[in-house]
């Protein structure tokens, strides 16, 4: 299930925290005390340094060049957040769950100590998870390019009235939908957004994309699952209103009539640390509710 890759034993660690979650404070002194016994040290942004002592302060672009790993404390929002600024720089990444459901960040806060312990003496895996590249070409012929660990959503915004998307992939025509919205996601985000909408869950290291639709007007139309080294490109068709693009529900822009989106999986991906005792099943089990009969030998 995890593609394991060469650790190393991990003496920088950088610091990104959701000042925002009530214990946010209480596990970064806990953080810090463990540096201290351990010998690691810390690096973070100036917003958190007042509260994890005897950190290195760094500006963004040095402080990801200056780290040998990542560890962020807060929810799926700010691993998301997290992984956008790390951007093309290969910086392994571990999130410490502060927040509710936590598919992403893997380790509770009562295993912070353990985390540490694993990380200075490299006893970890890591595994590749994919990224979508999303080029947006307007019908003037202006482009943006963002980049998705999660998923890339097209949507009616505020108005009522559906939209009308094509979709095309390797520049052959798929179909046209009538719908609320369409959802582009990767194995990552498979268990975001699109889960909600019905689609199916995507083992981690699966190299597909799918596309979900929102409340479509056709029961006919269900959610397709196609290989990552396809380009996958959706017109706005038509649009009696607002329609607009969001990247991992936290980057946004506008969409007008004869725009295309254009989703490629991107060269560089995202690396994930996971401890020993680590299963993607166990997480599924543990967050989704799953339960069953059990079984004994």
């Amino acid at each position: 299930m995890v593609k394991t890759l060469n650790s190393c034993k991990i003496r920088k660690l950088g610091v990104i925290v959701n000042l925002r979650r009530e214990r946010a404070p209480a596990v970064l002194k806990e953080l810090a005390s463990l540096a201290i016994k351990h010998g690691l040290a810390l690096f973070t942004d100036k917003s958190s340094a007042s509260l994890l002592p005897n950190c290195i302060c760094q500006s963004n672009k040095a402080f990801f060049s200056s780290i040998d790993a990542l560890m962020v404390l807060g929810g799926d929002g700010t691993m998301l957040m997290a992984a956008r600024e790390l951007g093309l720089i290969d910086k392994p990444i571990i999130g410490v769950n502060t927040g509710r459901l936590g598919f992403l960040t893997s380790i509770a806060e009562n295993e912070l100590e353990f985390a540490i312990k694993c990380l200075v003496k490299g006893n970890y895996s890591t595994d590749l998870r994919a990224v979508a590249s999303c080029r947006v070409v307007s019908a003037s012929g202006k482009t943006s390019v963002f980049r998705a660990l999660n998923d890339i959503v097209i949507t009616r915004g505020s108005s009522v009235r559906v939209v009308t998307l094509n979709v095309s992939i390797d520049n052959d025509l798929g179909t046209s939908y009538i719908c609320d919205g369409l959802i582009v996601c990767t194995p990552t985000g498979s268990t975001g957004h699109s889960l909600s909408a019905g689609g199916p869950i995507l083992v981690p290291d699966a190299d597909v994309f799918v596309i979900n639709l929102i409340c479509p007007h056709t029961l006919s139309s269900r959610p397709l699952v196609v290989p990552d080294n396809n380009e996958i490109c959706v017109k706005v068709s038509s649009a009696h209103g607002e329609t607009l693009l969001s990247v991992d529900g936290q980057v946004s822009q506008n969409l007008a009539p004869g725009d295309t989106v254009n989703v490629t999986r991107s060269k560089k991906s995202v690396r994930f640390i996971h401890l020993p005792g680590y299963s993607y099943f166990s997480v599924l089990r543990q967050k989704l509710g799953w339960s069953g009969s059990v079984i004994s030998k």
